[in-house]
């Protein structure tokens, strides 16, 4: 029997995506054949974080998919139209976006800097919205067309707000954005919806801004992230959209409720991975 592989064909332009959870979401969807445009500024290895969008191109296209790196910056608006541009002549269309790309700082208010907070501001909710905007004509003409970002539910609790308020204020606003276009677009059929992970995910930003391998150890794969944003992209479009999706509920509802094969380490329980920020 042939495996059904809704995204074969598909394009996907994503933001960021050289590694961690951005990448984990491209190879699951080239794994069903779809084209991968990914708009990232990490042309030369950086530092300390592994992977490059070119390194992170050659995965895609060992997995089975087609890729397209486009080194750029989601805050110049001119990479982000150069992007769409490029990526519609190349795969003849745009069906998904993914805004992943995303600056954390959980610093407080009095230490943290203006420069992070911009910079958070200008990648997370700037680049969110206009790489959505710049994509909306195309998404148009697609049969099935999704936007997702990597953003939590607009939890108003005060422990949240008031825990990194320059933190809590890009990643909300990267939620506003999005379910801001799902009803501005909604009677075009575009479908607009975050997704947020119950648990910590083992990635950079993890190991470097919450709490090294010790909080990677009690964290999920980032494998988790990508096969439900898999379940919401291919979702029918008209049907779902203007919704602040959890990870887990998203696996549950398509069937998945042994998350044991996600651990970061084999064998930890699921009682002892650490809950994610924003969620009670």
């Amino acid at each position: 029997m042939t495996e059904h592989k809704p995204l074969a064909g598909k394009t996907i332009l994503m933001s960021g995506g050289s590694r961690g959870i951005g990448l984990a979401i491209a190879l699951r969807a080239a794994r069903d054949g779809a084209n991968i445009a990914l708009l990232a500024k990490t042309d030369t290895p950086h530092p300390k974080l592994e992977g490059t969008v070119h390194t992170a191109a050659a995965a895609i296209e060992e997995a089975g998919g087609h890729a397209l790196p486009l080194v750029g910056d989601v805050r110049n608006e001119d990479d982000i139209t150069q992007a769409v541009l490029t990526a519609h002549g190349e795969f003849g269309g745009i069906d998904v976006v993914v805004n992943n790309a995303s600056v954390i700082d959980l610093s407080g208010s009095l230490e943290l800097a203006t420069k992070k907070y911009d910079l958070m501001q200008d990648v997370n909710v700037r680049g969110t919205f206009l790489l959505s905007r710049a994509a909306v004509p195309m998404l148009k003409d697609a049969p099935n067309p999704h936007i997702l970002s990597l953003s939590p539910p607009l939890n108003l609790s005060p422990r949240w707000l008031g825990a990194h308020t320059g933190y809590t204020l890009a990643k909300y606003g990267m939620t506003m954005a999005t379910l801001g276009i799902a009803a501005e677009f909604a009677d075009a059929g575009i479908a607009a919806n975050t997704l947020w992970p119950r648990t910590t995910i083992a990635t950079a930003a993890v190991q470097f801004s919450l709490g090294g391998e010790r909080m990677m150890a009690v964290s999920r794969t980032p494998e988790i992230y990508a096969d439900a944003a898999y379940e919401v992209i291919t979702r029918p479009a008209r049907e779902h959209t203007g919704q602040t999706l959890i990870v887990e509920d998203v696996l549950a509802e398509a069937g998945v409720t042994d998350l044991s094969g996600y651990a970061a380490v084999p064998g930890t329980p699921d009682s002892a991975m650490f809950p994610d920020i924003f969620l009670d």
